[in-house]
């Protein structure tokens, strides 16, 4: 199995801005490669790709380092570039070419966090991210269900680039809601180029009251639009532990997916992650 989302960090060394408030405050300690081993050890995760958490190149940098001396855990790492600048692609060839460069599998900016819904429209970012795919990475798409008509286009005018849908652009669980959510999703999936992370939708849920079958209908409907061959299992941990374990997760996402075929249910724990980042056999 391959965990293709989840994190590390040391707020020690680091500010997080996204972890401020009480409600993160357990999150609030350094996670290391150690900590992910006994997690993935206990749920039968072999290999993971590790995921940016901040804008900077610096944390990419040490993300790559440590993946290099993981021994083989991390197989991937999804770092962070300024797509913005015109300079952008001597970035991505700085990173490949440095320590564990060769780990670099994708490219992550923080969508959901800016203001413009249309972001991802601006000349200035699709020409970073057009380089990312000419650098043969992955786009990860950390978007929210308003900006995923501007991921529509985005996809549709990249069809060179491989684009990895997180979280399923947080579907509203808690409220039970569908649309406009579940229509978007369907049109992102109408592009072959993209692929998506059945991650994070235990944070998505009532944190301490979710379950499976609350669940269910919204992983049901990433199966059916985008097809077991273009979703991926992914942790989302340790943002995951202020709702579940890493286990607790990891058999949530068995359970969602027990109506598949052993071949369906191997794209979504394994092949599509290989396949997408270009991981390693």
């Amino acid at each position: 199995m391959i965990d293709a989302h989840h994190h590390l960090w040391d707020p020690s060394r680091r500010e997080y801005p996204w972890m401020a408030g009480e409600a993160f405050a357990p999150l609030r300690r350094p996670y290391g490669v150690e900590d992910l081993r006994s997690r993935t050890a206990e749920a039968g995760a072999e290999r993971t790709v590790l995921v940016q958490t901040v804008g900077s190149v610096e944390e990419t940098e040490e993300f790559l380092a440590l993946a290099a001396a993981s021994d083989g855990l991390v197989a991937g790492v999804v770092g962070w570039v300024d797509l913005t600048d015109p300079a952008v692609a001597d970035t991505l060839m700085r990173l490949r070419t440095g320590p564990g460069g060769d780990l670099l599998v994708g490219i992550r900016h923080a969508v959901q966090d800016e203001p413009d819904p249309a972001w991802l429209a601006r000349p200035d970012v699709r020409h970073g991210i057009r380089a990312v795919g000419q650098a043969d990475l992955a786009y990860d798409l950390l978007v929210l269900t308003p900006q995923l008509p501007a991921a529509r286009d985005l996809v549709r005018d990249l069809p060179g680039v491989r684009f990895v849908l997180d979280h399923a652009a947080k579907p509203p669980i808690e409220s039970g809601a569908t649309e406009p959510w579940a229509g978007e999703i369907k049109a992102l999936a109408e592009s072959p180029n993209v692929t998506c992370k059945l991650s994070g939708l235990v944070t998505e849920a009532g944190w301490t009251d979710w379950d499976a079958p609350r669940i269910a209908p919204y992983a049901d409907h990433l199966l059916s639009a985008f097809g077991p061959e273009r979703v991926m299992f992914g942790s989302d941990w340790p943002v995951c532990e202020v709702a579940a374990t890493y286990a607790e997760v990891t058999a949530l996402a068995r359970e969602l997916t027990s109506g598949l075929g052993a071949t369906e249910r191997d794209h979504v724990f394994t092949t599509t992650a290989r396949t997408v980042y270009a991981l390693p056999a």
